[in-house]
């Protein structure tokens, strides 16, 4: 499928059936920790990338191959942000038809400001915008967004947008080691997430391949930190573990590169999940994904992530044709 992948296991979101209605990797932030890679170049025109009736089709087909339980929740997440896709809204209300399952949206909700984004978004059960910073230098450093995109348009859309949304609202908040982990970085935030007033606080790590290898996630002291200053309705979100679905998306070589083209995967997460799910094609699938240019190998963390073929990562390190003589497959 092109839009549509997984179930993938969610820590905030269970089995989480994902829809992506954007070209890779279509942005207006260009963020240092980005596990899909640099956003080059950012853009901040809203279009019709893809067909709204296609995404649908694919929804309607992915919803039918799965058996009751099997997806938690239905989840428009972006190669990008998600909101640049100008059918969103109309999406978001033709899925809603379709199931009874609750639909959430993933964003950086840097197009709040703009009343026909919120209009669009709020007709999901769920919206996880993201406020990494409590200040406009540290935004900038951060995120690095679309220059129009100020921090005052960013608060300010959010704060107007928790004024008229009736759903769960829960705000992400990306600590990185040295930038937004400090007493005053996060008193910034705290202040800042007062005036929102989100239903939650996910603290996120960056444990998948960050854009810049200089990326790290907090020590212990930082974590317990930012839970005590970003209050009672904070918790931190840890990788979530679980059974990738790899059926229902064509090949066992397509399944693959619809998930990881959105989530890189640990090495030793794609290979136990491809052994479980088709013992003995492992190394047929990394070797198709290798020689093809389908997909590609980045180190970080003492780690090997499989990616998308066509992310950007700084200083990349990545060698295919060794990860797979590594595990003699």
């Amino acid at each position: 499928m092109k839009y549509v992948f997984g179930p993938v296991p969610s820590r905030r979101l269970g089995q989480s059936l994902g829809i992506d209605p954007l070209p890779f990797k279509t942005c207006n932030w260009n963020c240092v920790y980005c596990q899909l890679g640099r956003t080059t170049p950012l853009t901040n025109e809203r279009r019709e990338f893809f067909p709204r009736q296609e995404i649908l089709a694919e929804v309607r087909a992915a919803l039918a191959a799965h058996k009751p339980g099997d997806i938690d929740w239905v989840t428009f997440v972006g190669s990008g942000e998600t909101c640049l896709h100008s059918g969103l809204g109309w999406l978001v209300r033709k899925v809603k038809e379709l199931t009874d399952l609750p639909v959430a949206v993933i964003t950086n909700g840097a197009l709040f400001y703009l009343s026909e984004v919120r209009e669009e978004v709020a007709a999901a059960d769920a919206v996880l915008p993201t406020l990494d910073a409590g200040e406009p230098r540290l935004y900038r450093k951060i995120n690095r967004p679309w220059p129009k995109l100020t921090f005052e348009r960013l608060l300010d859309g959010l704060i107007t947008f928790r004024g008229e949304y009736r759903g769960k609202l829960w705000v992400e908040v990306m600590l990185v080691r040295g930038l937004n982990d400090s007493e005053e970085a996060l008193r910034k935030i705290a202040a800042a997430l007062q005036h929102i007033h989100p239903d939650e606080v996910h603290i996120n790590l960056p444990d998948r391949p960050p854009a810049e290898t200089w990326v790290l996630p907090p020590d212990e002291e930082s974590l317990l930190r930012a839970r005590t200053i970003l209050g009672d309705v904070a918790h931190i979100v840890h990788p979530a573990s679980g059974d990738l679905k790899l059926n229902g998306c064509g090949t066992l070589v397509e399944a693959v590169i619809a998930i990881i083209t959105r989530h890189p995967m640990r090495e030793d997460e794609l290979v136990q999940t491809l052994e479980r799910w088709s013992p003995g094609e492992v190394n047929a699938v990394l070797r198709d994904l290798q020689s093809g240019g389908k997909a590609k190998v980045i180190e970080r963390y003492g780690r090997r992530f499989w990616s998308a073929a066509t992310a950007r990562y700084s200083d990349e390190s990545h060698s295919a044709a060794r990860t797979l003589f590594a595990f003699n497959l």
